[in-house]
């Protein structure tokens, strides 16, 4: 199924964004003496603060998973308009940050699931993501080529598939042998993330 990438905000009743920032970031630097979600992007911002403030804008609830400890991430995020889960299980990996959300979101229509060192991903690709969440059980995402791009969306259905997630495989489980509306589109920030210091620029 393709779903257009340019359908306009017309409800309120929208999934829950959720941005995953708990990474330790090793290949941007081995040493972990770099947060790369804090390095400035073009224009001053951090990536962060972008990636937060994006989300924050295409939904009417995000919330932002970290590692605890991280107070000046925390600070950036928030700054961004999302609300900020510490969570220590998310040491564990991705797949336990986004169960923490997930566990922490009980009520919420669905999901959003964004990573935070993708801080081009545009806004109304979001939106579009999350208006495709039209029945619990869809599963929605960018796509271009055959790839699979992000952020990708969750209908309430997938609650208790998502919170048995473990790990660092996150939903990339969930994803291999599901349907999922396609939502097409060229848009390179909905594949372009930042490993290394050369990728800020």
């Amino acid at each position: 199924m393709t779903a257009a990438p340019n359908a306009p905000l017309l409800r309120t009743d929208l999934p829950t964004g959720i941005l995953l920032a708990a990474g330790f970031g090793r290949r941007f630097d081995a040493a972990g003496q770099r947060n790369k979600l804090l390095e400035l992007l073009p224009g001053g911002r951090s990536v962060a603060w972008r990636s937060a403030r994006t989300l924050a804008a295409a939904l009417p609830e995000s919330i932002a998973v970290i590692r605890p400890g991280n107070p000046a991430l925390a600070q950036e995020l928030r700054r961004g308009g999302c609300r900020v889960l510490e969570a220590p299980e998310a040491q564990a990996g991705m797949g336990a940050a986004l169960r923490a959300a997930v566990a922490a979101t009980p009520e919420a229509r669905g999901w959003v699931v964004a990573l935070a060192d993708m801080p081009w991903l545009p806004m109304e690709l979001i939106r579009a993501v999350a208006l495709t969440i039209t029945t619990p059980d869809t599963i929605a995402a960018p796509w271009r080529n055959g790839q699979r791009g992000h952020p990708v969306g969750f209908g309430a259905a997938w609650r208790d598939a998502l919170l048995a997630l473990d790990g660092d495989e996150g939903a990339r489980a969930l994803l291999k042998d599901k349907p999922v509306t396609r939502i097409l589109t060229e848009d390179e920030g909905a594949f372009r993330d930042i490993d290394t210091p050369g990728d800020l620029r």
